[in-house]
């Protein structure tokens, strides 16, 4: 008997693949990074092949790490960063262009003609979504309007589009050359197209008439927990099945088991995203949150209201990259450390504009409060904190949605490489006023995705076994005065109006 669950987690800046055992533990772990190319100012792209050979290589790398063969393996879970946007060739298997990642603001201006034309009420009462350039929708008609052939390719009915999870499953399920696969998406990643109706769980055509899509383009919609096909026969010595798919929030979320109404998570990667269960119920947000499908079990699909931080983990990097102040991005924590606070010094890393609640393109990063005596420790300082002011920004906006129906928050669940960072969650607490806790498992989105494909076959019996896999790691419990807690978000507050609107200026 199949005694393993294999997850592939196709992320923002790197591909893994983690192995799971029944108890929800981790087997084994690989990871690749890959490039990230940025042929203009906010413009994001990635090689949709280099994502293909980097997860094909880190899930035999998984295998053969835990000591298993594929048919060992029951079945495999697939989450994938969310929005990120690519179109190829049905028969040959290849992209017509790199795929535009969900950080790419080039369709902010054509955003902006749709908004000035009226169509934001429309979008945001069939999508659940706000009318931006974050989501596929606008991707998908600049990439028809400006690869050479490719508007007159698709509608004669030769081209794919998919998010990252329909071009995996795609070459999983083709042949050796990569052609012929499974055309599926789930739920949950169709409600980030800004295509799909949330109420009706369909592809919505007005909207594909808005943007001049092509029906034929669009994958079919399945549940997130269901077996959707079988690995090709030469990929990894045997089929194995593939049973579960959820965008990688929605995935970590499945992960924290946040099953009941009112259950909150907040995941700390790249970007950083917090979702809160609102079960049968598609809340629709006063603050310009956004109204997603969380998953789909069966015929009963379960909505979340989210918002999202553009910048994150990838602050750090910044810090790395950009700056030079620290060498790696564990050093952070570390150099933080030596001062008390941050001086007075706020970063608002607004350095591809603001999501939620602002959902201004046009934001830029700034850091305020500079005095002679500010050090790289400050800044590093600042940095850290940056990251649980924008969170606490998306649960203020959160607990004034669900005011009506007394959702009431109890606690934040947190997972995602910057959750390790014990500073960064204690201030996270400090400023929330609510505990903060972190599993024992902090593999999160890969392990949504492995409850999902491991529902689907039978592998764990039903959602009351999962919730009994779930363990605390770690509580942070608030240690922060109420006045002091308000002083600090006003300051933040009138640093993010400094930041806004920057990029619009003569």
């Amino acid at each position: 008997m199949s005694q393993y669950i294999l997850a592939l987690d196709q992320g923002t800046t790197s591909s893994r693949a983690i192995v799971f055992d029944r108890q929800g533990r981790v087997s084994s772990r690989a990871q690749k990074e890959f490039a990230q190319l940025f042929p203009q100012p906010g413009w994001v792209e990635h090689d949709a092949n280099q994502i293909w050979s980097t997860q094909s290589g880190v899930m035999g790398e998984a295998l053969s790490s835990a000591g298993i063969r594929a048919g060992d393996v029951a079945a495999i879970g697939i989450t994938n960063q969310r929005e990120t946007t690519l179109i190829w060739d049905r028969r040959t298997g290849q992209p017509i262009h790199n795929a535009i990642v969900w950080q790419d603001r080039r369709t902010a201006p054509f955003c902006d003609e749709l908004r000035a034309a009226g169509h934001e009420d429309l979008v945001r009462a069939r999508t659940g979504l706000v009318l931006d350039a974050y989501f596929s929708g606008t991707k998908v008609r600049w990439l028809l309007e400006n690869v050479p052939g490719a508007r007159q390719r698709a509608e004669a009915g030769e081209l794919y589009f998919g998010t990252i999870d329909s071009w995996l499953v795609y070459r999983l399920t083709g042949d050796q050359h990569g052609v012929g696969g499974l055309h599926v998406t789930d739920a949950s990643n169709a409600s980030r197209t800004m295509l799909y109706n949330i109420h009706t769980g369909a592809w919505d055509d007005d909207l594909l008439n808005l943007l001049g899509i092509p029906r034929s383009l669009m994958p079919e919609v399945r549940g997130s927990s269901e077996v959707y096909g079988l690995t090709s026969k030469g990929l990894l010595g045997a089929q194995v099945p593939i049973a579960g798919i959820a965008g990688d929030q929605q995935a970590a979320t499945f992960g924290q088991v946040c099953l009941e109404v009112g259950m909150a998570k907040n995941t700390y990667g790249t970007g950083c995203f917090m979702l809160l269960n609102t079960g049968t119920e598609a809340v629709a947000s006063q603050h310009r949150l956004l109204t997603t499908v969380a998953w789909k079990l069966g015929d009963k699909q379960t909505y979340a209201l989210e918002g999202g931080v553009f910048v994150a983990g990838a602050v750090v990097q910044w810090l790395r990259d950009g700056l030079g102040i620290i060498r790696t991005a564990g050093e952070v924590e570390e150099l933080a450390a030596r001062v008390q606070g941050s001086g007075g010094v706020v970063l608002v890393p607004a350095f591809v504009g603001l999501g939620a609640p602002y959902w201004d393109p046009y934001a830029r990063g700034t850091i305020i409060g500079l005095t002679r005596g500010t050090t790289a420790a400050h800044i590093a300082r600042a940095a850290l904190e940056s990251v649980a002011f924008q969170s606490a920004e998306l649960m203020e906006a959160m607990e004034q949605d669900t005011a009506r129906s007394g959702m009431a928050l109890q606690e934040l669940r947190v997972d995602g490489g910057g959750s390790t960072n014990d500073a960064m969650m204690q201030f996270q607490a400090d400023i929330l006023g609510v505990p903060v806790v972190r599993p024992r498992i902090t593999e999160t989105t890969a392990l949504g995705a492995a409850y999902l494909a491991g529902l689907a076959v039978g592998f764990w019996a039903d959602e009351q076994e999962l919730r009994g896999l779930w363990q605390v790691g770690r509580r942070f419990e608030p240690d922060m005065g109420q006045d002091e807690r308000a002083a600090r978000t006003h300051t933040w507050k009138r640093a993010v109006e400094r930041s806004r609107g920057w990029a619009t200026e003569g």
